[in-house]
């Protein structure tokens, strides 16, 4: 059998499942090839993976009407406070002087993942390919034919567009031959949960330190999401303490702000590479979130900057007679490139400098602590930190949702 659609979408993770929810939107029809059948939600348990989403994060997700399957599991974030040990200044950004009600929100991973299937099921214009598994490419020139193992046998496919929203280790980038520039940070990240004494009245914390970073993040029903990052030569070491050892150690690198952290939740741990593609356009195809781009988690930006990557694609493709247009590419290249540069500028950055041990940075780390305290940095750092980018995409902006 075979079926012409405009756009194929190869991946239905958070980012891909959000790119087939806006072309819906926009009337625009599209598949969406799933690797995995889709099932009813797990019920939200204390080991899940919990996102920050900044404040346009949210408003594209009420963009595209997807918002309110999540807001109850939701937990908003007043403040974030960055501060490094052993060095003078800390960054202090406020939803109150940004004029907002939010930085952003702490939600769940499930519980995004579950608000993002109850919108698909409500689509329309989509054709959902469950499971299903992308096998071959072969490119004509004015389509892509794609061959996919379903659950009721193989089924070809013509596209006019092909998006690769298919992870890290994209099958789709490799089929395109779009190379990748690879960094092995030497680091895994461990993600807990805790209850701490003290309440932490919606405020995140980043934490650098020699060792490595640790993020603390405002949860429903008091408890804090605990996010630490360890050098390769010793994660084993952490993954193998016992709860209490394993907060005591969070509270050597974090401190006391919070009290005592107690009531630890599973820990998780995740070794850390960033993978970034050489180009993000081929002929007639597109590279969204981590088969874009994988970055380092320091600061939280992975989801946040994927949703970006989509919702501009949805608005650039939407009106478009072809889709697939090289210009309309170039185009969608071109208004991504700032935003991703100055990303993964950032992440790397942050991981390169603020944990580096050398002594004679300690100064220079404290100038930048100070100067990111003024109200000129403050203000473009707090723009920022809730993703509101020069060239973002109109359904993120403030005042559209």
């Amino acid at each position: 059998m075979t079926d012409a659609h405009p756009i194929l979408i190869v991946g239905g993770g958070l980012v891909g499942a959000s790119l087939a929810i806006a072309l819906d939107a926009a009337g625009r029809d599209a598949i969406l090839v799933e690797a995995s059948a889709p099932r009813a939600p797990a019920p939200a348990g204390p080991g899940d993976r919990n996102l920050a989403l900044a404040r346009a994060t949210v408003n594209g997700l009420i963009a595209i009407d997807a918002w309110e399957h999540a807001r109850t599991a939701a937990t908003a974030i007043s403040d974030i406070h960055v501060t490094r040990a052993g060095d003078f200044g800390s960054v202090r950004l406020s939803a109150r002087a940004a004029g907002v009600d939010a930085m952003g929100w702490t939600l769940p991973a499930p519980a995004l993942g579950a608000a993002l299937a109850a919108r698909l099921d409500r689509c329309t214009r989509l054709q959902r390919l469950a499971p299903a598994r992308l096998e071959a490419l072969e490119y004509t020139g004015d389509a892509w034919h794609a061959r996919l193992a379903t659950s009721n046998g193989a089924q070809d496919v013509r596209a006019a567009l092909l998006v690769g929203a298919d992870g890290t280790d994209s099958f789709v980038r490799t089929s395109l031959g779009i190379g990748t520039d690879d960094i092995d940070y030497r680091q895994s990240l461990f993600v807990a949960t805790a209850a701490p004494a003290r309440a932490h009245g919606l405020r995140a914390f980043e934490r650098f330190t020699d060792d490595g970073p640790v993020a603390i993040l405002p949860l429903a029903q008091g408890r804090v999401g605990i996010i630490v990052t360890v050098g390769a030569a010793d994660a084993d070491r952490i993954q193998g303490l016992a709860d209490d050892d394993f907060l005591a150690e969070v509270q050597r690198r974090f401190g006391w702000r919070l009290g005592k952290l107690t009531r630890p939740g599973p820990r998780f741990r995740h070794d850390i590479r960033r993978v970034a593609a050489s180009g993000i356009v081929g002929p007639r195809a597109v590279l969204v979130g981590n088969a874009a781009q994988t970055i380092h988690p320091i600061g939280a930006q992975g989801f946040n900057l994927g949703l970006r990557d989509a919702l501009t694609l949805a608005e650039l493709t939407s009106p478009a007679v072809d889709p697939g247009d090289a210009g309309l590419l170039a185009a969608y290249a071109e208004r991504r490139q700032a935003d991703r540069d100055a990303t993964m500028a950032m992440s790397h950055g942050l991981a390169s400098l603020a944990c580096l041990p050398e002594p004679a940075l300690g100064p220079l780390r404290s100038l930048m602590m100070l100067a990111m305290g003024t109200p000129p940095l403050r203000a473009a750092m707090t723009a920022r930190g809730m993703g509101l980018r020069a060239g973002a995409p109109i359904a993120v902006r403030e005042g559209h949702a």
